[in-house]
C-alpha cells in the first residue's frame, strides 16, 4: 500500500511540474527579451516564486535553520548536491539574487533547458576554454550583478560512506580572485524527497536548509586555496552528519 501511495505521489509531482513548465517557459521568454542584467533579475524573481510554488504545492516546502541576515556585497554560495530537487530548492536556499554555475548539457534539454540558460553560467567541464570563460563571467557577475552559487562536488553524492564528495577548486578560486566571502549551505533532505538515482522515488516532507557561518577570503591568495577548500568541506561534512542523524 505504501509503495502504491508513493507511486501516486510521484506521478502527482511529475504532472505538477510538467503542467506548469510551458507557462513558465513562456513567461521567461517574455522576460528575457531585453537580454540584460535587469531582465535576469526579473527572471530570477519569477523562478524563485515558481520554485517555491512547486515545493509547497508538492508538500516539500523549505525549513530554514541559522539563516543569516542580509549581506553587504556579494558572496559565493557553496551547496551540497544529492538530488535533482537541489536545482529547485536552491532558489529558496540562496538569500538574494544569484547566478548558478551549471553544466552545459542541461541547457540542451527542451523547454527546461531554455529556462536554465537564462540565468545560469554554463560550463563545459571537458573544455579548458569553457572553464576559463565561465570563471571570467563569474568574477564579473560577483563584481557587478549578484551572488554566484556552485555545487563544489560537481555531481550527485550517491554514496552513504562519505557525507561530502571531494570538492573541485572552482568555487574557492573564484572567491579568492574576487575577494568575496563564501557562504556554505546544506540541503540535507532533498535525496529523501526525490532520490537522485531512482527518479520515481519521491516523498513529501520537510526540506531543511542549514546555513554555516560565512567564511571571509579577504587577503587570501591562491596559495591558500587547498586549505580553504578542505576546511570548508570538513565543516560542511560534519554539519551534514549531524543533520542526517
Amino acid at each position: 500500500m505504501r509503495r502504491i501511495g508513493r507511486s501516486l505521489y510521484s506521478i502527482y509531482c511529475a504532472l505538477f511540474f510538467v503542467g506548469t513548465l510551458p507557462v513558465a517557459t513562456l513567461v521567461v521568454a517574455v522576460l528575457a527579451i531585453p537580454n540584460n542584467a535587469a531582465a535576469r533579475h526579473r527572471i530570477w524573481r519569477f523562478l524563485r516564486g515558481w520554485a517555491h510554488f512547486y515545493l509547497v504545492g508538492t508538500f516539500r516546502g523549505p525549513q530554514y535553520l541559522n539563516r543569516p541576515e542580509a549581506f553587504e556585497g556579494f558572496y559565493v554560495a557553496v551547496l551540497n548536491h544529492q538530488s535533482y530537487l537541489d536545482s529547485v530548492l536552491i532558489f529558496d536556499a540562496v538569500p538574494g539574487y544569484f547566478r548558478p554555475l551549471g553544466k552545459v548539457e542541461i541547457g540542451r534539454i527542451p523547454l527546461f533547458g531554455f529556462i536554465y540558460r537564462q540565468i545560469t553560467l554554463l560550463v563545459d567541464r571537458s573544455s579548458p576554454h569553457s572553464r576559463a570563460r565561465s570563471m571570467k563571467l563569474m568574477v564579473r557577475s560577483l563584481r557587478r550583478e549578484g551572488h554566484v552559487a556552485i555545487f563544489p562536488e560537481g555531481t550527485f553524492n550517491e554514496t552513504h560512506e562519505e557525507a561530502m564528495l571531494r570538492f573541485y577548486d572552482g568555487a574557492f578560486r573564484l572567491a579568492i580572485d574576487a575577494q568575496v566571502p563564501i557562504l556554505p549551505i546544506l540541503m540535507p533532505d532533498t535525496a529523501d524527497r526525490w532520490n537522485g538515482v531512482q527518479l520515481w522515488k519521491m516523498s513529501p516532507g520537510r526540506n531543511r536548509v542549514y546555513y554555516l557561518p560565512p567564511v571571509p577570503t579577504q587577503g587570501l591568495t591562491q596559495a591558500d586555496l587547498p586549505l580553504l577548500r578542505d576546511q570548508i568541506r570538513e565543516q560542511m561534512a560534519e554539519a551534514m552528519r549531524r543533520l542526517k542523524k
